[in-house]
């Protein structure tokens, strides 16, 4: 108990220091003088407060890091004391600065709610079916690498497991005991519901101390789902191995945009570590080969449905079939979940129903399910009816046009309350298989509590299964039987009607998200109306981060995009496209970004096109402008410049006509960027003179975040062109407009400090330069900018190597630059390690 205490008032003076140098300091301190009030007085309170941020300010501006641990130290162990005396405090504590410091009590929040893996559930308005969901906490990103917990991420079998003797022997066999300098690969392959991912499941567990550097976990089917269409061939390898990298040293610094890169990069950190990796439902040998990590001993454990030869060929995998239970493996099963005496009392007919089954554990499951619940028939009855279905149970050929599970799963969905039985219907039209309550109810248009109610219906019957988190899945054939069903008993556009709840709902949840990461963003899309129906659950005390929700929901988010559009919804997709970027402009996943904004701007062209004013063609146009813009980003990143360029020059046409003078500014900003990025492409002083242009359009509308980026990029740019002493001042402005905004923005203003730190030392003012840039690599750092970090690091020591006598100090922002770009995978590690060993000469 000792040890839980001290660890919640470390975790808490971490977060209790992070408010107090916050910008919402002096809004918190009254709140805060009120909670250590009752222990101190209320004005003696608020005075230590205020001397404790002074102290700490000035010590951040002088680089003094021992001044900062003796406060945390000193609040450590003054929150110690309070949470001895009274308990409750410590969710009084995590409510307050959950509120008022988010994203610097996000690791204390998350140890006062358990520790769990997955947060706590948040429901909003039931405008939408209700806001259900659950969100993985993510820790803050640190400036430097970090080794993070051992994961631990292979599913528990949550059922009974049986049979299957042979295939773990042979796992046991050709995983558990890789000889040294060996990698271990082996295939499970057979039909779909066989049992081959609950296989895999049981071994990873029976082997989890062999593995000590833990276990990872991909699941192919729900990145094919999340990949479809976007990103070409290897989209689903490269997000695998994006999962992979975050969860070992390095983290999710800067992971590169190349499969080869990433698959480079994994090697690189798994070398010395000893993995399990369970990759489930490939369905390519490509997905395998990317994924085996360089460590000795590690294994790889893959399930497939159809075979994979070549593996075993060139990477020495060994193929184990898994075949459907036989009459004894059968039986065990039933006995498992029906109980020994049920099956011995009508052995026949046990047999039968095995037999029936195909012997596929998915079917026998659901039979099982019949079976148990209070007024489930008797095995012989299951037997007779199921044998009467001759049409479709006849011969029951495993590979024959109708599937064994369809057989059983008829009676138990005739089986079900009318009002379970349209919720299974409607949960096959669902573009994900993995759901929360809010989405399931959103799908029926309930409440959200009889959602749940009807959800405990489908569950005992084995049609959706409860997952650890609080969320439900529906296995592959069963949501393929549920789909067949809605196709053919619910009525003519009850299908595009689901899809538009279900579109709406997360328009909703991702505009809300989009907002509270930036709320003076540029935007398009009108949705005020919208959001004031709901309620904001990213505003809620201890609410869960935006960022990661809708990193969580990436997959679902992008289906129903596809979803929509192929409805026709074109309103609800280009908005829901432009609410998403939000997420692509902090995490990188290009091929996601990139075909969720081809999706945006495909439907605001069908959108103008439809439109029925001048009013509705106007926006419509706008918002095919943003996007167009938005696109260039992945695909400059992704190496595809000249379709940058003219998606651009797209934009900026459609910008002049759209009559939306925010956006126009907006565009014309991307293109001055990208006119700077490749000066040779146009004549020169081209980027100058746009992003002049942009800085006017910005002013005139009075936005001054654009009209601060803008001066940003024109300082960058005077710079490029040898304009130093203007650059300077156009810089120097940028800073403080951004400084200066209503919600500063501290990352893009420390970038204008590095930028302004290069600019002193083109023009030898050395002493400048480096109180610059120095200071620029601190906030870069506390912002999470790692990489812009790491520039302006290399920038440094090149200005201190110039002027020569610091030879250490050079090397240490050298080493400084290379172990960020390291873990990062960022190609220039290699041109700084070269600095490096020329400093010994």
């Amino acid at each position: 108990m000792e040890a839980e205490l001290a660890a919640l008032a470390a975790s808490g003076a971490t977060a209790f220091v992070g408010l107090l140098v916050s910008e919402a300091f002096e809004q918190a301190k009254g709140r805060l003088a009120r909670f250590l009030g009752r222990r101190a007085g209320d004005a003696a309170a608020e005075d230590e407060l205020r001397t404790d941020r002074e102290e700490l300010v000035r010590a951040r501006a002088v680089g003094d890091g021992r001044t900062e641990e003796v406060v945390r130290d000193r609040w450590q162990g003054r929150l110690e004391g309070v949470f001895r005396e009274e308990p409750e405090a410590v969710t009084e504590l995590a409510g307050l600065l959950a509120e008022m410091a988010p994203e610097a009590s996000r690791n204390f929040v998350s140890l006062v709610s358990g520790g769990v893996n997955y947060g706590p559930a948040f429901q909003g308005s039931h405008i939408h079916g209700g806001i259900v969901f659950n969100v993985r906490p993510q820790p803050a990103q640190p400036s430097a690498p970090e080794r993070p917990q051992r994961p631990d991420q292979v599913p528990v079998v949550t059922v009974p497991f049986s049979n299957r003797t042979a295939e773990l022997a042979v796992l046991d066999q050709a995983l558990g005991s890789a000889e040294r300098g060996r990698v271990g690969i082996g295939v499970l392959e057979g039909l779909p519901g066989v049992g081959k991912t609950t296989t895999a499941w049981w071994w990873a567990e029976r082997a989890r101390e062999r593995f000590p550097d833990g276990q990872l976990y991909v699941d192919f089917a729900a990145l094919r789902d999340q990949t479809a269409a976007s990103g070409g061939a290897g989209a689903d390898v490269s997000e695998a191995l994006a999962i992979c990298l975050r969860s070992l040293p390095g983290g999710d610094q800067g992971i590169p945009d190349s499969v080869a890169a990433r698959t480079n990069l994994f090697r690189s950190r798994s070398v010395n570590l000893r993995l399990l990796l369970v990759l489930d439902d490939v369905n390519q040998p490509a997905q395998v080969r990317a994924l085996i990590p360089k460590g000795a001993g590690s294994a790889v454990l893959v399930t497939s449905q159809g075979r994979l030869g070549e593996l075993a060929l060139d990477a020495g995998a060994r193929l184990i079939p898994v075949r459907p239970l036989d009459a004894r493996g059968g039986l065990e099963l039933l006995r498992d979940r029906c109980g020994a005496d049920v099956v011995a009392a009508e052995r026949a007919a046990a047999e039968r129903l095995v037999e029936l089954c195909g012997g596929l554990p998915v079917a026998l499951q659901v039979v099982a399910a019949r079976l148990v619940t209070g007024d489930g028939p008797s095995l012989t009855a299951l037997a007779e009816e199921l044998a009467d279905e001759a049409g479709r149970l006849a011969g029951l050929a495993l590979f024959g046009e109708e599937s064994p599970v369809s057989a059983v799963l008829g009676p138990s969905y005739r089986l079900l309350p009318p009002a379970a039985a349209r919720l299974y219907r409607l949960l096959g039209w669902l573009p994900v298989g993995v759901f929360d309550a809010g989405v399931a109810a959103v799908a029926a248009d309930l409440d959200t509590g009889s959602a749940k109610r009807l959800l405990g219906v489908l569950a005992k019957a084995s049609l959706v299964e409860t997952m650890r988190d609080g969320r439900y899945r529906m296995h592959d054939l069963v949501r393929l039987d549920a789909r067949e069903r809605a196709t053919r008993e619910e009525t003519e556009g009850a299908y595009a009607a689901l899809t538009e709840r279900v579109g709406t709902h997360y328009l909703v949840l991702t505009a809300f998200a989009d907002r509270a990461l930036r709320a003076d963003r540029l935007r398009v899309a009108v949705l005020s109306g919208l959001l004031s129906r709901a309620d904001d659950p990213f505003a809620a005390p201890g609410g869960p981060s935006p960022l990661e929700w809708m990193d969580a929901e990436r997959p679902a988010i992008l289906a129903v995009l596809r979803a929509a559009g192929a409805h026709g919804l074109h309103g609800l997709v280009w908005q829901l496209a432009e609410a998403f970027t939000a997420l692509f402009l902090h995490r990188r996943y290009l091929g996601a970004w990139q075909e969720s904004l081809e999706l945006g701007i495909a439907a605001a062209v069908a959108a103008a096109a439809a439109a029925d004013s001048a009013e509705e063609i106007a926006r419509a146009t706008a918002a095919e402008a943003r996007l167009r813009s938005l696109l260039s980003r992945p695909l400059l990143d992704l190496g595809d410049d000249t379709r940058a360029g003219r998606e651009l020059e797209r934009a900026a046409a459609l910008a002049e006509v759209a009559g939306n003078l925010f956006v126009h500014a907006s565009v014309v900003e991307f293109l001055g960027r990208f006119q700077d990025r490749f000066p040779d492409r146009y004549e020169p002083g081209r980027a100058v003179e746009t992003l002049r242009r942009c800085l006017e359009l910005n002013e005139r509308a009075g936005e001054a975040r654009g009209a601060a980026l803008a001066a940003f990029f024109l300082g960058c740019a005077l710079d490029a062109r040898g304009d130093h002493t203007e650059a300077l001042r156009t810089l120097r402005r940028a800073r403080q407009d951004l400084v200066d905004l209503a919600v500063p923005d501290r990352r893009m203003a420390a970038r204008a400090g590095a930028a302004i730190g290069g600019v002193h030392a083109r023009l030898g003012a050395t002493e400048e330069a480096v109180r610059e840039l120095r200071d620029a690599v601190r906030e870069l750092e506390e912002q999470g900018a790692a990489h812009y970090a790491a520039q302006a690091l290399e920038q440094l020591a090149g200005v201190v190597e110039r002027v020569g006598g610091q030879g250490d100090l050079v090397r240490e922002y050298l080493e400084r630059a290379h172990a960020i770009y390291a873990a990062n995978g960022d190609p220039r590690a290699e041109s700084v390690r070269r600095r490096v060993e020329r400093l010994d000469g």
